[in-house]
């Protein structure tokens, strides 16, 4: 089979899962037929779509591609077949569904590491108190009110844009439009729209913060998700599928965004953007507050094995979360809530190892490579692995025609 066969066969597998899993497929912009070919067809079974992932790897393996777009697909199409089983019922570990879906294994944090964070944290705060009652002073100062979410969101977003199209380029006729939700079960969530355009939902109801709010918009939007969906420049790109190594790069992409983009000094910088909205008297100190926050992104990802790897009991779990990150009683038992749900729990895993493995490639050449490198995140398709080689010395050569 030609591969063009084969990743439209991937598209429509991809798209089965939709039907059968809401949420599954986060966005898809190719062929407009396929959809109405997947729709007309019978509800599929869950055995029949592990069959049809199994059949697609082995096809792949010895398809005429470039290595990477086939480890892509290969680490695609091993993710579906354990999403299909795991459908099923099968009982798969958590970790072992790490490794199948993620291409990540479940390795804790490092305690040390932490500490040194909390310790960064102690020298920057303002004093008085323990260090969590300033931290949740310091949260409280930094909160953006209510009504002046929609102005910062507009005015953050159009700086990161012109940034991103200085750097990077962007399509002509591309657009990300923001919608205002009261639905506190995220903060930010872009959705594909087709044409390059994406709509990009903020809660009202989750609390912002002029420390926070600018890496949440550079992760949904400039250079971020929707950057990548509008510069994705091959056919296996079409689709964006939940649960799959795919998702593994692109938030490791997303995360980093703000600092490929604007780098050291953007509590500066959005202070600038910011002033004619409300004042950030504190932009620095919320940049540096964000880098030691940063160095404990792990612990969500040690709760989440805690929980569903290791058995351990939720009230250990609980202290565990309020104790690294600062929380009180509420904040703590609503993340815990959200970490309960194994899917929430593994995208809390995949969230840091996907930034710790795109940020070692991306700087792996230093700083003069570093935009020309997560430029070709945003253009080609990798598999976690794939990186994995590229960190390790080894050559990541052109993907190929598509």
């Amino acid at each position: 089979m030609h591969h063009r066969a084969l990743i439209t066969e991937y598209l429509k597998l991809g798209l089965r899962f939709g039907r059968i899993s809401p949420g599954f497929v986060h966005g898809y912009t190719g062929d407009s037929r396929l959809p109405a070919e997947v729709r007309a067809e019978p509800p599929p079974a869950y055995a029949d779509l592990a069959a049809q992932a199994r059949r697609l790897h082995r096809l792949v393996r010895s398809c005429e591609l470039g290595t990477a777009r086939r480890e892509f697909l290969l680490g695609q199409l091993a993710a579906l077949d354990c999403a299909a089983r795991v459908l099923a019922g099968e009982r798969i570990p958590f970790g072992a569904r790490l490794r199948l879906c993620f291409q990540t294994e479940a390795a804790t944090g490092d305690g040390d590491g932490y500490e040194r964070a909390h310790s960064e944290l102690d020298g920057v705060l303002p004093p008085g108190g323990s260090l969590a009652e300033r931290m949740a002073d310091f949260r409280k100062r930094d909160r953006i009110p209510r009504r002046l979410v929609p102005d910062c969101v507009r005015a953050l977003a159009e700086s990161l844009r012109v940034e991103t199209r200085n750097r990077f380029g962007l399509p002509a006729h591309e657009t990300a439009t923001y919608r205002f939700v009261e639905d506190a079960s995220f903060s930010g969530l872009q959705r594909c729209l087709g044409n390059r355009r994406s709509r990009v939902s903020i809660s009202l109801a989750a609390p912002h913060r002029l420390g926070t709010l600018p890496r949440l918009l550079a992760h949904e939007t400039y250079p971020g998700h929707h950057t990548q969906y509008c510069r994705a420049g091959f056919p296996e790109q079409a689709i964006a599928l939940a649960n799959t190594p795919q998702c593994v790069v692109a938030e490791g992409l997303a995360e980093l965004g703000l600092d490929v983009l604007i780098g050291r000094g953007w509590g500066s910088w959005a202070r600038r953007v910011l002033s004619g909205i409300c004042g950030i008297p504190h932009g620095e100190l919320a940049e540096r507050v964000d880098d030691a926050q940063r160095k404990l992104a792990g612990v969500r990802r040690d709760a989440a094995l805690m929980l569903h790897e290791h058995g351990a009991d939720p009230a250990r779990v609980r202290a565990y979360l309020r104790h690294w990150l600062l929380l009180d009683e509420d904040r703590c038992e609503s993340l815990f809530r959200l970490l309960e749900n194994p899917r929430a729990g593994a995208y809390s895993v995949l969230y840091p190892a996907g930034t710790d493995l795109v940020g070692s490639w991306v700087t792996a050449e230093g700083d003069a490579g570093r935009s020309r490198r997560y430029l070709r995140l945003l253009e080609e398709p990798f598999a976690p692995r794939t990186l994995r080689k590229g960190v390790a010395g080894q050559r990541i050569g052109p993907h190929g025609g598509s």
